[in-house]
């Protein structure tokens, strides 16, 4: 029995839709990847792309013979149109902003950062940060016309106010998280696009999960610095909680009769295994470390004191963990901060830990490992949300087939990659 053609249009429209979802969230991929990630079969898989490559809204960008192991015939890649859409990350750090702006096939186009003073005003932080995206448009001939969304990394937590609800992406000008001092309301007059603002190691936490070729889409972040922050993935989405303070793992009491927290309470996570905390540890046992350049010339001299002080915060982390990891079963746990890089014997602690956290009966833990991103890398965080919440897909036009009609659109135009919101 033949299916109805308004059904059948139905469904080809929702598996278009999955397949530049999955190319708008993990840039170029073979049909093959495209194929496990959206549970397509290859025949409809070639039929949905075969479509899409005519119309103009997916283009073949290369082929994996680079990375293809045997003999075979490489794959071609596929992408959106490059040429699409713009998506800008700006990550604002205690001493500078970062700016990074992508094409629709997740290339780089131009990046740059300028610094400033800690001291620095949010009203000027935010002058600074639009001064440089003009700088590197007119250096590099980058003209923002086609930009589909801005991401907004700042240190927090930034809760939403009492009451407040988050709109959700791809209306106009709505802006997702508040922000200080009006960086979100600046950026989104500035640009006319969706301004998205978070707490920049939760969006870290976002880039962990879905970059490199094992992305995941259950995973648990903590970022060991000036303070401890975190940051939950679930079902591939990042998870904000009813006021955006989720994943703050770095305010759970670890030591009740412990130090005071800038928090308000005393003995949180942070006062343990942060790099103050640590330092102060080392402090206590009479090891005067004044940074972490000290901190990691002790490490490479074999240290006692520095071992046991980085093994104990790194239990404690171990144990917060545990707990979230009991919750949530997390396929992979990432530990950021550059203390990691400097100290692997964190993340083997952590590791170590989290194995006796978890249920005996267990078949296996979930994955331990170091961050893949530098604290630097926080505007490819921001890039990661804009990604995955772009209003580019929502406002993809009607097929022929949902038109009623066997013809193609006589245009590219028509694809989802031409139409700016």
């Amino acid at each position: 029995m033949q299916m109805p053609s308004g059904v059948h249009a139905l469904v080809r429209r929702t598996h278009e839709e999955r397949v530049l979802r999955a190319l708008q969230e993990n840039g170029a991929m073979s049909r093959g990847e495209i194929a496990r990630v959206v549970g397509l079969s290859r025949t409809t898989l070639s039929e949905i792309t075969g479509s899409l490559l005519q119309r103009g809204a997916i283009v073949v960008v290369d082929t994996d013979a680079s990375r293809r192991e045997g003999s075979g015939r490489p794959a071609e890649r596929l992408a959106l149109d490059p040429a699409s859409a713009q998506f800008m990350g700006v990550d604002f750090g205690h001493r500078r902003v970062h700016v990074v702006v992508a094409d629709a096939s997740h290339e780089i186009m131009v990046s740059g950062s300028v610094r400033y003073e800690d001291t620095t005003s949010w009203r000027t932080r935010t002058e600074l940060a639009l001064g440089l995206v003009e700088r590197l448009s007119t250096e590099a001939g980058v003209h923002y016309g086609a930009l589909q969304g801005v991401g907004i990394g700042v240190p927090g937590p930034y809760p939403a106010p009492e009451g407040a609800a988050w709109p959700r992406a791809g209306s106009g000008t709505t802006v997702l998280r508040p922000a200080p001092e009006g960086v979100d309301v600046a950026f989104a007059e500035r640009f006319d696009a969706p301004v998205i603002v978070d707490n920049n190691t939760r969006l870290a936490a976002l880039a962990e999960a879905i970059s490199g070729a094992d992305s995941v889409a259950d995973l648990v972040y903590v970022r060991l610095s000036d303070g401890v922050g975190g940051g939950l993935v679930v079902g591939g989405q990042l998870v904000t909680g009813s006021r955006g303070l989720a994943g703050e793992l770095g305010h759970v009491t670890v030591e009740p009769a412990g130090r005071p927290c800038r928090c308000g309470k005393c003995g949180c996570l942070e006062t343990v295994a942060s790099v103050p905390g640590i330092l102060a540890a080392c402090w206590e046992f009479g090891l005067r470390l004044e940074n972490l350049e000290d901190l990691a010339a002790a490490v490479s001299r074999g240290h006692p004191v520095v071992d046991r002080v980085l093994r104990e915060a790194a239990a404690a982390v171990g144990r917060v963990v545990g707990a979230a990891t009991m919750t949530l079963n997390p396929a992979k746990v990432v530990i950021g901060g550059e203390i990691t890089r400097l100290a692997p014997v964190i993340v083997e602690q952590v590791a170590a830990t989290l194995a006796a956290e978890i249920f005996p009966t267990a078949s296996a833990g979930p994955v331990v490992a170091a961050a893949r991103l530098s604290d630097d890398d926080g505007a490819i965080g921001a890039l990661a949300a804009v990604f995955h919440s772009s209003p580019l897909l929502a406002r993809y036009p009607e097929t022929a087939d949902v038109k009623g009609r066997c013809d193609a659109p006589d245009s590219a135009t028509e694809g989802a990659a031409h139409v700016r919101p």
